[in-house]
């Protein structure tokens, strides 16, 4: 059957024949409207049957894959396990019980159908060799460009080839290395404001001999990795770490800010025009349109400052905007675009990738301490910033333990748990026919942590796996985790879309973590949450704790 959208204008050709004089000799005269909403009753209730019963139980092509058998609703699929639990959790659930060939079958709300891809073959095929035969969901392109901006992350087809061939150079293995001492600056520059915090708190308590407090770490995440990206990404500062009022910052918390309405409409847009949901007068509504407001307007300005510098052929910065901007690829609009996908994405995931590095130190100390002994013994110290006190690439990428920990936070919460396409024309996966508008759904949050890929111990927190072992192959055990496929590790995602900034986050989100657990002694600061069935995690663009993450925070002298 053809979409709903064609049953109001059939019914209305409907009623006005049968309304009509020629029709009427024959069968009677019924009022126009009478007739129209007895033929839109009708079909409608023929497209419901169709849409929700039948195909999907019984004529779908899909009908023969494997999926889950328990907990299916009626009417509702999964629906009930999926708002139950944390993104991507039933899926894990799925991927590890459900023998499978790489695909798996599951209904979602009103019996949607949904691909979970699951093998490192399926993978392949959806994310690389026919990566433009599945874009992103409509509903979910306008939901994430009011936040985003339509730039390089929500383009599709030939317009991202163009735009991410743009954007490469300020993306080089060259300039990120040399971005290393501007992320350990502003790295050091956060512990340092951290640590008056605590030992300010710490004397109000008496206690100011052993510096001590809780501090609220996802908060304090936000904002330095919003500075370097504002630093390194755009060549301005914009100074969230001194000031916690920081308009950039308030605005990122209301985007961001885990919400009643904000999980409704959420929901709502899958039924709904996500452009209809948007005009309703809501208080989550008005939150995005202000901030998405106050955002566009600050990138704007941002782009006029470096205009005025090529005028003057003073343009020498190699930034992400300078390099969009010399490139003459963009216009101003698109410009905007670009600047508020790589501010909201580029600080969010690093800031959610610290956050859950924190909590999981937190909760393995044997870990946190390991990790300590060797950034103090390699790096320098942060507590005042003397001659030779930066870093350089060579000395972050020396340290393997470092970089084993930054892979395993990386692979155990991946700070985008899910992501959606959409067939955009009848295709194949593993040799399976997909029709055309079938949803796809790729899970980093569960193929991190699949047992087929990783082995037996994929959810258990453990950055030995990234460390050689003796006979291993040093450096493809370094980059696998020894996983059997480059495909295990989902969390940037793999070909022509997968995460431009890939090489930046890493070498960021390493700086930011030497410097606090060099400098800091981090414990849970709620017992009940080493319990992970405990924690309330938010969804959204990002997984985060729904209520923050409260870290009892010890200042360590002598670093």
């Amino acid at each position: 059957m053809g979409s709903y959208s064609s049953i109001p204008p059939i019914s209305l050709i409907g009623a006005y024949l049968l309304s009509s004089g020629w029709v009427a000799q024959w069968f009677g005269q019924p009022s126009f409207l009478r007739a129209f909403a007895a033929l839109w009753a009708v079909q409608t209730l023929a497209w419901c049957t169709w849409t929700v019963i039948l195909y999907p139980k019984f004529f779908s092509p899909l009908v023969g894959l494997p999926g889950p058998t328990k907990g299916n609703s009626l009417l509702m699929g999964q629906w009930k396990a999926i708002v139950k639990f944390p993104t991507g959790t039933p899926m894990l659930e799925w991927i590890n019980t459900i023998p499978n060939d790489g695909l798996i079958r599951y209904l979602g709300p009103f019996n949607q159908e949904r691909l979970l891809i699951s093998s490192p073959k399926a993978l392949a095929e959806v994310l690389t060799t026919k990566n433009y035969d599945f874009v992103k969901p409509q509903n979910v392109r306008y939901f994430l460009g009011r936040i985003l901006g339509i730039g390089l992350l929500l383009a599709e087809g030939d317009e991202h080839k163009m735009q991410r061939k743009n954007l490469m150079p300020a993306f080089s293995f060259r300039h990120i290395k040399d971005l290393y001492p501007v992320f350990w600056s502003k790295a050091r520059e956060g512990v340092q404001a951290i640590t008056e915090e605590i030992r300010e708190k710490a004397a109000q308590q008496g206690s100011d001999e052993k510096p001590t407090a809780v501090i609220e770490a996802s908060n304090w995440a936000s904002r330095i990795a919003l500075d370097i990206i504002g630093v390194a990404g755009m060549g301005r500062d914009f100074e969230a770490i001194k000031n916690p009022g920081n308009r950039l910052t308030l605005a990122y918390n209301r985007v961001f800010k885990p919400s009643r309405q904000a999980r409704i409409l959420q929901l709502l847009g899958l039924f709904i025009s996500p452009r209809l949901l948007s005009w309703l007068p809501l208080q989550r509504n008005e939150d995005l349109d202000t901030a998405s407001a106050m955002i566009r307007a600050e990138c704007a300005e941002l782009i006029n400052e470096k205009k005025q510098k090529l005028a003057q052929k003073e343009l020498d910065d190699v930034d992400i905007l300078s390099v969009a901007l010399t490139s003459g690829g963009f216009s101003d609009s698109n410009l905007i675009d670009q600047l508020m996908t790589f501010l909201a994405a580029g600080h969010e995931t690093t800031a959610s990738a610290l956050t859950w590095a924190v909590y999981l130190l937190a909760k393995h100390p044997e870990i946190q301490s390991r990790l300590r002994a060797e950034i103090r013994a390699n790096l320098p110290p942060v507590g005042t910033p003397e001659e030779g006190s930066t870093v350089s690439s060579i000395d972050i990428d020396r340290l393997p333990y470092l970089n084993a920990v930054c892979n395993e936070v990386l692979r155990y919460f991946p700070p985008a748990p899910l992501t959606l396409r959409r067939a955009a024309c009848d295709t194949t996966i593993l040799g399976h026919r997909i029709p055309k508008g079938t949803q796809i759904a790729i899970v980093p949050w569960a193929l991190n942590k699949s047992v087929h890929m990783w082995g037996e111990d994929a959810q258990e927190f453990n950055p030995d796996r990234w460390m050689p072992k003796h006979g291993d192959d040093k450096e493809k055990r370094a980059n696998s985790g020894g996983a059997a496929s480059n495909y295990a590790f989902m969390t940037f995602l793999h070909g022509p879309r997968s995460c431009i900034g890939q090489a930046f986050a890493k070498a960021e989100f390493a700086c930011l973590l030497a410097t606090w657990v060099g400098r800091f002694s981090m414990e849970l600061h709620n017992e009940d949450e080493a319990d992970e069935s405990k924690l309330q995690i938010k969804g959204g663009v990002t997984a985060r704790p729904a209520n923050g993450m409260y870290i009892r925070t010890t200042v360590i002298e002598g670093w």
